[in-house]
C-alpha cells in the first residue's frame, strides 16, 4: 500500500520542516507549501489525503484557504495555529476544518489526531458503502474511486472533475445547464465566483485532452453543457 500524503501549511518554515521530518518518520508522504499565493494549485497536483493547515499566512488566511480547498476536497483539514480563542476554532469548523490543535502542540497529539482522523476517512473506521457508477458509451466513472475508466485506461480525477463528469455522463446525451451544475457542485452558491464553474469546466476538459479521450464537452451557448461521445468511444 502506498504512502499516505499529507500537505503542511505553514509560514513558519522551522515548524513546517520539524512537522514534515516528524512524520516522515511514521512511513508518511509529506509535501509543505511552496507558494503561498498558490495553496490550491499545490494541494490539487500532490492530492493529499490529509491537510494541516495554519490560519496566520501571508495574502489570505487559512480560513479563506479552507473554504477554497473544500472546493476540490473532502480530505480532513486540522487547523494548527497559536490562535487559542473559542471564537478562532468555531471559525476553523464553520469554513471547513475538521479539527483544531493549538501551538504550542505535543508531536504526539498531532500524530494521533492525523491517524484518528484518516481511519475515519480512509481506514477501518470509514463508512462502507456500495460503490456507485455511471456508464455512457465505453466511459464508466466510479464515483467513490474518483476514477474514469475510457475502454481500457483508467484516469484519476480531483473531486470536483468527477462530479462534472457524474453529471455530464448521467444527462448524456442531453444538455445540462449551468445553474444545475452550480447547484450541485457548491452546496451554497452565493460565494461562488462566475468564472469558478469556467475554471472546472476547463480543467475536466484538459484533462481529458491530457490523457487523449477523444469524446469532448461541449458548451451549448445559451444552454449549458453536453457530452459528446467519440464513436470510437461508444
Amino acid at each position: 500500500m502506498s504512502a499516505q500524503r499529507i500537505f503542511i501549511v505553514e509560514d513558519d518554515l522551522k515548524i513546517a520542516a520539524m512537522l514534515a521530518e516528524t512524520l516522515r518518520k511514521y512511513h508518511y508522504e509529506v509535501e509543505t507549501a511552496k507558494d503561498f499565493d498558490k495553496i490550491l494549485e499545490e494541494a490539487e497536483a500532490f492530492e493529499p489525503h490529509l491537510i494541516l493547515l495554519d490560519i496566520n499566512l501571508p495574502s489570505y488566511d487559512g480560513y479563506y484557504w479552507c473554504r477554497q480547498l473544500r472546493l476540490t476536497t473532502t480530505c480532513p483539514i486540522l487547523f494548527i495555529s497559536a490562535r487559542s480563542g473559542e471564537m478562532d476554532q468555531i471559525f476553523a469548523l464553520e469554513n471547513g476544518g475538521d479539527d483544531f490543535i493549538t501551538k504550542p502542540f505535543h508531536y504526539e497529539i498531532v500524530l494521533a489526531k492525523i491517524r484518528s482522523h484518516l481511519r475515519r476517512a480512509f481506514g477501518e473506521y470509514a463508512l462502507k458503502q456500495e460503490e456507485r457508477s455511471v456508464k455512457a458509451g465505453r466511459l464508466t466513472l466510479y464515483m467513490e474511486r474518483m476514477e474514469l475508466h475510457v475502454k481500457n485506461d483508467v484516469i484519476p480525477l480531483q473531486k470536483k472533475e468527477a462530479t462534472i463528469l457524474g453529471l455530464l455522463l448521467s444527462h448524456y446525451p442531453k444538455v445540462i445547464s449551468r445553474e444545475q451544475l452550480l447547484e450541485e457542485l457548491w452546496d451554497d452558491q452565493a460565494f461562488v465566483d462566475e468564472n469558478t464553474l469556467n475554471v472546472n469546466m476547463t480543467r475536466v476538459r484538459k484533462k481529458l485532452a491530457d490523457y487523449e479521450v477523444l469524446s469532448v464537452i461541449e458548451t451549448v451557448r445559451g444552454a449549458g453543457y453536453r457530452l459528446l461521445i467519440d464513436e470510437g468511444e461508444l
